[in-house]
């Protein structure tokens, strides 16, 4: 039964990831229209050495629409992906301070260079909006006031990701 839940949740957390992901995508013309000209391509992410401890993760695999969006593959990896993007897995908790810091993981990638530039370029250039979502919701002046004190605990947090990360590592 937990096999079969921790499934179904993986599952519903890159369906919406790949919702979000394409919510970005769409909100930059520049960003579509670099990979538009992929249209087809598969990208298969691995997560090296995941702890077996945790529940295994679905296979990750997206294609990318003609739209310049992506889709997740679902069960079915691609038998042979135009890139492969290796990730180090092995100290999820870890991986998360990092992230939260704004220091990318150790990434080994595999595949067709133009591709990998292009990703690169969406990795390094785009950004969520969250104002102007939430603006969307409950208007300009409250979204902006959220923005700010969000901004701060934020700023708060990724301090305090740096330090427990350099405690970590210094281990």
């Amino acid at each position: 039964m937990f096999h079969s839940l921790s499934s179904l949740l993986g599952t519903a957390a890159i369906e919406r990831l790949t919702l979000f992901v394409n919510h970005l995508l769409a909100s930059e013309a520049v960003a579509t229209e670099r990979l538009r000209a992929h249209s087809g391509r598969c990208i298969e992410l691995h997560f090296a050495g995941w702890p077996t401890l945790l529940p295994p993760m679905p296979p990750t695999a997206f294609r990318v629409t003609p739209a310049g969006l992506i889709e997740w593959c679902g069960a079915e990896l691609p038998p042979e992906p135009d890139l492969r993007v290796s990730i180090d897995a092995a100290n999820p908790a870890l991986a998360m301070a990092q992230a939260l810091a704004g220091t990318r993981p150790k990434v080994e990638i595999a595949g067709d260079a133009a591709f990998a530039t292009d990703l690169n370029w969406l990795f390094d250039n785009l950004r969520w909006d969250v104002q102007d979502d939430l603006a969307g919701v409950v208007g300009a002046a409250p979204a902006r006031e959220i923005t700010r004190i969000a901004g701060g605990i934020a700023a708060g947090l990724r301090e305090a990701a740096n330090t427990l990360s350099g405690l970590v590592t210094r281990r």
